[in-house]
């Protein structure tokens, strides 16, 4: 009987390991190289789902140890994957083949989050379509200048609150991330909602900041959330868990719901995004689908909040770095804010240096690092090194943002803070499709023009009265979470911050 159930258990093994690695000759069948260490039903991933390295480091280290190559494979779980290498099948993947990858490879489980669900990151086909063209008509140059007015009662308040934290010794020591994420979280909640977010109010917990806070930060639980939702879909549909907490989702509905029903019943119209959504949907003669207008709002909230947040927390801490461009950004600002009598909207576009240090800041560190397709209809990628890859439908086709950006083969000097690589002189010479900060092609992000904008407006604020040098709390050499979709410093960005 023994004998038996040790054959039983023998035989289940070999099935089970056989199932686990029956997909890991599919890039060796195609000649496509692929990296070694692959762990029977994890693929490449076991350090992902331990939490050791992220999707983002894993592209990022495959990269670097192809360069030589066009593209690579590997194994996402035991799905076969993609890797491209090189700016001109990045190019075809994002733009001249688009109708092949008109997807992102990331889902999202409506029943489980569906205020994310709508988010045009996530939706494909006309949905994505529809929602793309409502926010790319709310972010207009003419709507942008009206949420300017907004972001500037915003910075006046930033200004309050840095001053509150300066008056006791002169000086304060602030970790970066932290701060700038109360900035933007204000200016999100006043610009979406009309509403007041009390993100300076350190004793709040129910403000915008602690709000977005809960469920962005780094954390083991979140960690575990992103990684099963992104990752092992088919694992959340036992465990369900949703990337939304169901507070967030009360608190943004809500809010919505609350500010519709006042501005129908006092017949009042506010100057900001929600107020656009609910202008196109009466344009259309829609009835107003509270759920979708929450929706939109949510979307708003994500990409103005944490992408943001950390842009403003890499940019300070290259400016704290390196005086010398600290300086000279300053002097732009302040002579520019003289000849146009304040922040305006032509006065920002005006600041030329502050574009440049502002590229080049997301070029050394984006804050997002990898790029993820899906293909939707099959097509061959030729590669300069003579591979040929027939890829098929539903295979994801990752690109490392953060390979691109610091490739020998695109940019002189790739490790070395440079801003004059966006001046007008050596601009025309960058490689379109070896910077990625806001992606590029039809799904390049959508909210970047709204994002430039406050990031901008906040620094012009800042250096105008302040100066910022480097808080020895900040680890050295920088060193991003391995645990975090986005990215994160190990130890935090601490900067000390002055007065001028």
């Amino acid at each position: 009987m023994a004998i038996v159930l040790v054959l039983l258990i023998f035989v289940v093994l070999v099935a089970l390991y056989f199932y686990l690695t029956k997909n890991y000759k599919y890039w060796q069948k195609r000649r496509i190289p692929c990296p070694d260490g692959i762990v029977p039903g994890f693929g490449h991933f076991w350090d992902v789902v331990m939490l050791k390295s992220s999707l983002s480091q894993i592209c990022h280290k495959f990269y670097n140890e192809n360069r030589n190559r066009s593209m690579i494979g590997f194994y996402n779980m035991m799905t076969p994957s993609l890797l491209i290498l090189e700016s001109e099948l990045v190019k075809k993947v994002l733009q001249t083949s688009f109708v092949n990858f008109s997807e992102n490879g990331i889902e999202v489980d409506p029943e489980l989050d569906p205020l994310l669900a709508n988010n045009p990151f996530f939706t494909t086909g006309d949905e994505w379509l529809t929602g793309r063209k409502r926010l790319t008509y709310a972010f207009s140059s003419m709507r942008l200048k009206i949420l300017l007015e907004t972001i500037k009662q915003v910075c006046e308040k930033f200004e309050s609150y840095l001053d509150k934290k300066l008056s006791k010794t002169g000086k304060a020591e602030l970790e970066l991330k932290t701060l700038f994420a109360r900035f933007t979280s204000q200016v999100v909640s006043s610009a979406a909602f009309g509403v007041d977010g009390l993100c300076f109010d350190e004793k709040d917990k129910e403000s915008f900041y602690e709000v977005g806070n809960e469920f962005l930060k780094p954390s083991l639980w979140n960690s575990i959330v992103f990684n099963i939702t992104f990752f092992m879909p088919w694992l959340n549909k036992i465990f369900k868990a949703s990337i939304l907490p169901k507070k967030a989702d009360r608190l943004f509905r809500t809010m919505v719901a609350n500010v519709i029903e006042k501005r129908q019943k006092e017949g009042i119209r506010g100057n900001d995004f929600l107020q656009v959504m609910v202008d196109l949907e009466n344009m259309n003669n829609n009835k107003i689908n509270l759920d979708v207008l929450t929706s939109h709002a949510v979307s708003f909230f994500l990409d103005g909040y944490e992408t943001s947040s950390s842009t403003l927390s890499f940019v300070a801490y290259q400016l704290a770095t390196h005086p010398e461009v600290q300086k000279k950004l300053r002097e732009e600002i302040v002579s520019v804010i003289n000849k146009h009598n304040g922040v305006t909207y032509e006065a920002l576009g005006e600041m030329t240096y502050m574009d440049q240090v502002f590229k080049e800041s997301m070029r050394i560190i984006p804050t997002v690092g990898s790029q993820n397709k899906i293909c939707t209809k099959e097509i061959m990628l030729r590669g300069s090194d003579g591979l040929i890859c027939r890829v098929e439908p539903g295979t994801p086709v990752l690109i490392s943002i953060m390979g691109l950006h610091e490739d020998p083969r695109y940019w002189e000097n790739p490790k070395q803070f440079d801003p004059e690589r966006f001046s007008r002189d050596r601009k025309h010479n960058i490689e379109k499709f070896a910077y990625l900060a806001f992606g590029e092609g039809p799904r390049m992000c959508v909210g970047m023009r709204m994002a430039e904008l406050q990031i901008k407006a906040c620094l012009a604020m800042f250096l105008r009265k302040y100066s910022i040098e480097l808080s020895p709390k900040t680890r050295l050499p920088l060193r991003l979470l391995s645990s975090s979709f986005l990215s994160y410093v190990e130890g935090g960005l601490w900067g000390i911050i002055r007065p001028l």
